[in-house]
């Protein structure tokens, strides 16, 4: 037996993989952004609510929250009449790395926004824009521009996180691997293979965020006077690399 074959046969479980990680980011970047927004709310119940739910799943395992919702919460409602039961283990596993993306998430998108200098609302508002308008046409824009870096992480990290899904009953690449293994007994193939496979969707997806990453710094070049450029840069520049620090001491928890 090949490492090919072991690869091969990883990449099986490639399309469950990548379509938890994507509907998984979609709904961390929805479910975030309101977490974020109530983060940085004058109404301290918001806060409270945003603060709780994120120290609760950063203090908790995705695999503990995964097993919570796929086997935990049915079992929990039939014991109390409720017949309840997940028709595709696919639905937990999603939606648990949604939630667990979107503590992340929120931290990101708030530093992203905390980022962008003051003086940007107050000069949109003082053209006439509503708070609202000013949010989303100068701030969120230009935010957008600084977390991306760590917008493109977080989707390279989930890819490789969905590994723990394997232990709430997902097939994906991990759990093919495993039970190629364990019907084999070629592990280091077996395993190796799973390696190639998220290297093939990590590594790929990492040089297409530096991409568009310099993509954006050009436009930004292009939108500034020439005496403004270098002033502009260096904040973002700073900006980007404060963030990336905040979210690298965020992920040791995970």
């Amino acid at each position: 037996m090949s490492i090919w074959f072991g690869f091969t046969t990883a990449m099986k479980g490639a399309p469950y993989t990548v379509g938890v990680s994507f509907f998984a980011v979609i709904i961390g970047m929805i479910l975030g952004f309101g977490l974020a927004m109530m983060r940085m709310s004058r109404i301290r119940i918001f806060r409270l609510i945003s603060g709780i739910y994120i120290d609760i799943i950063r203090g908790t395992p995705m695999v503990v929250q995964a097993l919570i919702f796929a086997y935990g919460v049915p079992q929990l409602l039939q014991k109390n009449g409720v017949p309840f039961r997940w028709p595709e283990l696919l639905i937990p596993c999603m939606l648990v790395c949604g939630m667990n993306s979107a503590a992340y998430m929120a931290e990101i998108i708030r530093g992203g926004l905390q980022a962008v200098e003051k003086g940007q609302m107050e000069a949109a508002m003082s053209l006439g824009m509503t708070h609202s308008q000013a949010m989303r046409l100068v701030i969120i824009p230009q935010a957008f521009r600084i977390i991306l870096p760590s917008l493109g992480n977080e989707f390279v990290t989930m890819i490789k996180e969905t590994a723990v899904l394997s232990y709430a009953g997902t097939v994906e690449i991990l759990r093919r691997a495993a039970l190629l293994s364990a019907a084999t007994f070629e592990t280091f193939i077996a395993y190796i293979g799973a390696a190639l496979a998220y290297m093939v969707f990590t590594i790929p997806l990492s040089k297409l965020i530096l991409l568009m990453e310099k993509k954006l710094s050009g436009k930004g070049k292009k939108t500034v006077k020439a005496e403004d450029t270098s002033t502009m840069l260096d904040s973002e520049e700073i900006a980007k690399e404060m963030l990336a620090d905040q979210t690298a001491a965020n992920r040791e928890g995970r």
